[in-house]
């Protein structure tokens, strides 16, 4: 087995895929916490849809760089999401829900009606649930995402105590001056960007997984925001190299393996902390 990773790793799309895999899964989990703790997480699979919806366009103009269309019309519809939830008459999961099933059924149209594949089934699957394609990635691909990542990074850690308070008191966060909605606007877009970075890796479908397992798990066994925001990055990165190896060696679809070692390691948290709770 190591023989045979030793073969694959002297590919550079191979390494390509383990350090695009890595850098997503560590942004995802940094704003997955604030997320699940302000019930909002489900502005992951919105904007994934919304996402598919704009790579199906940019597949129907013949686009060589989906990302020149997929990033901006997922920022804006982030941005929208966030002022219809805002909105007394549709409520945050409605204006969700809304957003997300439009975007997923005209996008699926388009790519019907506008076919330029053989194997359109194979396409949408593709896109939906992830596969090999992360094997794919070009090094101007692999460049854009690491300086996303670097920059949805370096705006966390720029932001983190605006972040903590946005996340557990807005009320107060509004009384002492803070300008709020600008700090939900800049995270709507963070995990917008996130979002687009995460389209070849695990799938529209699967994301938000990829944002709400870790950050559920660590707080199976941590209480405060920034243990489990650390606890999260960590055990995020290592379920995606994780799943990345076994994807690579055993021939499964990436995301859904990813996925699928995220869903394991959250109920060996679950186990500990009840652990953790007894001795307690």
């Amino acid at each position: 087995m190591m023989d045979k990773l030793s073969l694959y790793m002297q590919y550079p799309m191979v390494r390509y895929a383990f350090i695009v895999g890595i850098l997503i899964a560590l942004c995802s989990s940094l704003l997955g916490v604030t997320l699940v703790l302000k019930r909002f997480s489900f502005i992951g699979d919105g904007l994934s849809h919304v996402a598919f919806g704009a790579m199906a366009i940019a597949a129907v103009l013949n686009f060589t760089n989906e990302t020149l269309i997929v990033l901006p019309v997922t920022i804006v519809s982030a941005i929208l999401l966030l002022r219809t939830g805002a909105n007394t008459k549709v409520k945050g999961d409605a204006a969700i829900a809304m957003i997300s099933v439009g975007a997923l059924a005209f996008g699926y149209l388009l790519m019907n009606i506008f076919s330029t594949s053989s194997n359109l089934t194979g396409d949408v699957c593709s896109t939906l649930f992830g596969s090999l394609s992360i094997l794919t990635l070009t090094k101007s691909e692999v460049t854009l995402c690491i300086v996303l990542s670097i920059v949805v990074l370096i705006i966390f850690i720029l932001f983190y105590n605006k972040i903590f308070s946005v996340t557990f008191d807005e009320d107060f966060a509004k009384a002492t001056g803070s300008p709020v909605e600008g700090y939900n606007l800049l995270i709507a877009v963070v995990i917008a960007v996130i979002i687009v970075l995460a389209m070849n890796l695990v799938g529209s479908l699967l994301i938000s997984a990829l944002v709400i397992f870790p950050a559920l798990s660590a707080m199976r066994l941590f209480k405060s925001f920034k243990s489990v925001t650390i606890f999260s990055a960590v055990l995020s990165v290592v379920c995606a190299f994780s799943g990345l190896l076994i994807s690579v060696l055993a021939g499964t679809p990436t995301g859904s393996t990813i996925v699928a070692v995220d869903v394991l390691a959250f109920f060996v948290c679950c186990i500990g902390g009840l652990f953790k709770g007894a001795k307690g």
